[in-house]
């Protein structure tokens, strides 16, 4: 990316920019005209001391009215004609600038994409959001007036200015005598004033942060009476914010009232100088008006000319800032990222992974040394108990970061080199938890084999001309030249010939992972289009009785409400049990256009009253459950109310119970009408009488010829011959609604799979998971769907090398055994990788690696690769020391080095004491590493001291004194050479208070501690 913003400017518009400048040149001349002709008008046409004027360059004679209108005709031709220049220019301006906004958006975008992983995870999404939005905003406009601008109010002013000078000489003097000082005092108050705005800024910010904090901890602020504080503290930022903006606001009035006196100052010479050389007929009357008309324009190209420096200024600065952001160390160089290669080969062969070391953000190693052969084809077991270096080495397979020493190699290439897209293709990666885009479950399943447009959709005759002008501004402004409308999923990536075999494909997959009947079983819980899945939807209505008579050998006829013209459904909304029908459209529909027909035709059945207050008790009743705050809630969610109208809903049952259903308008009965036509009888309760469900079943017969003008429109009437759109797939294979009463629901479900397996449309309803809509990240999917998603997504397209996550954490070792050997059936020329915290069935592998502490464990190698410095050397040394003991073996990198770093290396003779009895434990507790130590009661001789306990390699020495904050109990005297490690007081309690593990075995030790002074003691008094 360019390091300035003007060369990125002039590299991408250079062409349009001088073709701007050239058309701003023509206006100058235009400029001219329209300051000279109203002199003449003045002087030669209306002060004109003849009757005729005489043109000598068209050698004719006018009269003097003739000649003025004649001028006037010109004047206003040359105004026109500027006018129109002007508007051109400033369009052709304004569309240079969303060029180039665009083009510089679709850069930034594009480098978040090269980004390395690390650098993702600690960088704020919303700032970068914010960079490529409003902070990026004003460059635009910098970026269309960057050489037109300048060169647009420069050329006017030297136009005006040498008007000026031909109308007399001091005429130009006076209007340019203060142009310098102008330039000199204005830029350099604005510098300050900018300064000014910068503190504004950061304290903006704190204060931001300051409320942030304030609303999170109100609570904790009324309970422990720290409000008064607190808004002395607010007070405080809120007045030096004051002190700054009023700062700001004095020197920019300053700056107006100097800019503006300089302005009014040159008309003053004007008026006094030039009205004394018209008064000695030195100067004509026309061109001092002349002349004070040209200063006024005069100073607006001027104030011009100033904004465009501070803008420049302010932008370029900017541009810096967004540089320093968007330009990480360890980026995918943009040759390996852009374009196609030539060709995608595979990766076959080995990957040797040598000596390489990989570091976190703050320079700490997370892998050290790591030097291993991996051989084609293997299946790989991987284990390593810290979560951030298996994530490490998944990113370090993918070059999702890159190596701080060594090099990492696939079948002979180095994977540094390899263009993005050949790992895309040939490196599947698959994590427990992935990121999901919005959209559907197949647009992100299908992710992998969308690698270009294959087929470009047809588009209308009347859209032609308009995609080919949005292709042409793509292509203008740097853009992808990539279709969006055409189809992209290529099934050829995936080794299949279609989309229907890549479907199979991934239903073997999901068969092999164990997750076959769940994908099934969720499909059969949704609600498809018939007009979408016509053979599917046929299959299911041919299968009813079949179902049925399933159902009923297995004695569920009960287990479910099967749809009945006689009687009330329970599970189904009130509307679909008055019309016998399932809504076309969904619940929504009832806020839109046909809410008012709707409401006319329940008061026209006399149902409006009871409905209206059936539905302020079923709000009352969800408000006292779950309240406002409760609408995210899974339970309520089910019930298919809208969360964003739930409050509304509550504000009107309360207006209704202070006083009638009288006080509601139309469009309030419309909205409190959605709650029994979107939530069943079932749900609703007991409120929910049986003499409504009767009065609503007579309804339906008494008032069906009323009724049916109303349904054709909006719903489908129930019937065992054809589909009901708006119900799932089950409910229309059981051609009713389950009972969640009775529970048999689980037990209906089974059976239903069974029939539709047995009839081979197993695959055809698992498919309908791919249009479930997976919302902003993944919200609005199912928890269960990631984790198959994910994997699915990995091997959809055959990889070469397949990376697996934390995917056998089951306790179920069948199941895991399950997992690997299927995925070895399925993909047998793959190197399969696990990467687990504890491999459970090392059996299955050819290859077993175990990190430890950044390490592969007994290795016994010391790489190359890094060059350690006496400091990081005596670190890593310490390091090692402390996770050689059991007490610190499980602690994580980051607290392990903590510790380390605050450690000291101590060594004592033998007879000589480290501590003693009464001394203050703040100097540490001490790891004994070689040697021992005796805990005992002091004695005048070492030789008589009461031996309490002998420490040796391993042991932790001093720490209760460190906890307890209490002198030394006994003393520690050595018996043999001693050499330790002495952990700082401040680093080993913060260990203590962070890492659950150490603390628990701290623990484990201090109660041995007790349960031996109990012995002692009981040994004394059975004594």
């Amino acid at each position: 990316m360019e390091r300035s913003l003007f060369s990125f400017i002039w590299k991408y518009s250079k062409r349009d920019q001088l073709i701007l400048l050239l058309i701003t040149t023509s206006l100058f001349p235009l400029l001219y005209l329209t300051l000279e002709l109203p002199k003449r008008i003045i002087n030669d046409a209306i002060s004109a001391d003849q009757a005729y004027v005489y043109l000598d360059w068209f050698d004719i004679e006018l009269d003097q009215v003739t000649y003025l209108m004649v001028l006037c005709g010109a004047f206003l031709m040359s105004v026109v004609a500027h006018g129109l220049t002007k508007m051109r220019i400033n369009t052709m301006k304004g569309i240079l600038s969303e060029r180039m906004l665009r083009r510089y958006r679709y850069t930034l975008i594009g480098r978040i994409m090269r980004f390395p992983q690390p650098y993702l995870r600690r960088t704020s999404q919303g700032e970068m959001v914010s960079m490529i939005t409003s902070e990026a905003e004003p460059m635009g406009g910098v970026m269309g007036d960057a050489i037109s601008l300048p060169v647009l109010q420069a050329g006017q002013m030297a136009t005006i200015l040498f008007f000026l000078f031909a109308q007399s000489v001091w005429f130009g003097l006076a209007a340019c005598a203060l142009i310098p000082f102008q330039a000199w005092i204005i830029p350099k108050l604005q510098r300050q004033i900018n300064l000014h705005n910068k503190d504004r800024i950061k304290q903006v910010r704190e204060l931001a942060g300051e409320i942030g904090e304030t609303a999170t901890g109100a609570a904790t602020l009324r309970v422990n009476a720290g409000w008064r504080y607190r808004l002395a503290k607010i007070t405080r930022r809120l007045g030096t914010l004051f002190d700054i903006r009023l700062t700001i606001y004095k020197k920019k009035f300053f700056m107006k009232f100097l800019n503006n006196f300089i302005g009014q100052l040159t008309p003053f010479f004007f008026y006094s100088v030039g009205g004394l050389l018209v008064i000695r007929g030195q100067v004509s009357l026309g061109a001092l008006v002349a002349a004070l008309a040209a200063y006024k324009d005069l100073s607006s190209p001027w104030k011009e000319l100033l904004n465009y420096y501070n803008r420049m200024q302010d932008m370029s600065l900017r541009w810096h800032l967004i540089l320093e952001r968007f330009d990480p160390q360890g980026m995918v160089e943009e040759d390996l990222f852009n374009g196609t290669p030539e060709s995608i080969g595979h990766l076959d062969g080995d990957i040797e992974l040598r000596q390489v070391t990989v570091t976190d953000h703050n320079g700490d190693s997370v892998l050290e040394d790591i030097n291993v052969t991996i051989a084609n084809n293997a299946l790989v077991g991987i284990s390593a108990a810290d979560t951030e270096e298996r994530r490490a080495l998944a990113e370090l397979l993918t070059r999702e970061v890159l190596p701080a020493a060594g090099k990492v190699v696939m079948g002979g290439r180095d994977l540094n080199e390899l263009h993005q897209m050949v790992i895309a293709a040939r490196i599947g990666y698959a994590e427990v938890t992935p990121y999901v885009f919005e959209g559907t479950y197949g647009e992100n399943l299908l992710m992998p084999l969308r690698h270009a447009p294959l087929h470009i959709h047809e588009i209308p005759e009347n859209r032609i001309s308009r995609e080919a002008q949005r292709e042409n501004e793509s292509l203008r402004s740097g853009n992808s030249q990539d279709s969006f409308l055409a189809d992209w999923v290529d099934p050829a990536i995936a080794g299949v010939a279609s989309e229907e075999d890549l479907r199979d494909w991934w239903v073997e997959l999901m068969d092999a992972l164990g997750s076959g009947n769940a994908m099934f079983r969720r499909g059969l819980d949704q609600v498809m289009d018939p007009d979408n899945h016509p053979e599917l939807a046929r299959r299911i209505v041919e299968l009813r009785p079949k179902i049925k008579a399933a159902l009923d050998a297995e004695g569920l006829g009960g287990g479910y409400y099967r749809f009945d013209p006689e009687q009330y459904n329970p599970a189904l909304p009130v509307s679909a049990n008055l019309f016998f029908a399932t809504s076309r459209h969904g619940p929504s529909h009832l806020r839109n256009t046909s809410a008012g027909s709707f409401l006319e035709l329940l008061d026209e059945l006399g149902l409006t009253e009871g409905m209206l207050r059936l539905s302020v008790e079923v709000v009352e009743m969800l408000n006292q459950t779950f309240g406002v705050d409760g609408v995210e809630h899974p339970l309520f969610r089910r019930l298919g109310l809208n969360p964003d109208i739930f409050e509304d809903l509550v504000g009107l049952t309360v207006k209704v119970r202070e006083q009638s259903l009288d006080v509601l308008d139309r469009d309030d009965k419309v909205t409190l009408l959605t709650v029994p036509f979107e939530v069943s009888a079932e749900q609703i309760g007991p409120a929910f009488t049986d003499d409504l469900k009767n009065m609503i079943l007579d309804m339906r017969h008494k008032q069906r010829t009323k009724i049916e003008g109303w349904v054709s429109d909006h719903y489908k009437p129930l019937s065992e011959d054809t589909y009901a759109p708006g119900l799932s797939v089950l409910e229309n294979a059981i051609y009713g609604t389950q009972s969640n009463a009775s529970g048999r629901g689980e037990a209906v479900h089974e059976v239903v799979e069974q029939v539709l397996q047995e009839e081979h449309l197993k695959q055809q309803v698992a498919e309908l998971l791919f249009a479930v809509p997976t919302g902003l990240a993944g919200v609005g999917m199912p928890s269960a769907f990631a984790g198959p998603l994910s994997i699915s997504r990995a091997a959809m397209k055959r990889p070469d090398v397949l990376i697996l996550d934390g995917y056998l954490g089951s306790d179920n070792s069948d199941e895991n055994r399950r997992i690997i050997r299927n995925l070895r059936e399925l993909l047998p020329d793959a190197v399969l990788i696990f990467l687990e915290d504890n491999l459970k069935q090392p059996e299955e592998f050819d290859t077993l690696i175990e990190i430890e502490h950044g390490r592969i464990k007994d290795s016994g190698e010391e790489g190359e690769g890094t060059q350690d410095n006496a400091a990081s050397a005596d670190l890593r040394q310490k390091m090692r020391a402390l996770v050689s003991t059991d007490l610190f073996s499980g602690l994580d990198r980051k607290q392990l080095r903590l510790l380390a770093f605050g450690a000291q290396w101590f060594e004592a003779p033998a007879g000589s004491y480290v501590f003693r009895q009464g001394d203050a434990g703040t100097d540490g507790a001490y790891l004994i590493l070689e040697g021992e130590a005796e805990m005992a009661l002091p004695a005048d001789d070492p030789k008589d001291h009461t031996v309490l306990a002998v420490s040796g390699p391993g042991t932790l020495v001093g720490e209760l004194a460190l906890i307890r904050k209490v002198p030394r109990s006994l003393d520690m005297y050595v018996r043999s050479d001693l050499r330790a490690l002495r952990l700082g007081e401040e680093e080993f309690l913060a260990v203590v208070e962070n890492d659950a593990g150490t603390a628990f075995k701290i623990m484990q030790v201090l109660a041995g501690y007790v349960g031996v002074q109990a012995q002692k003691q009981n040994d004394s008094e059975d004594a």
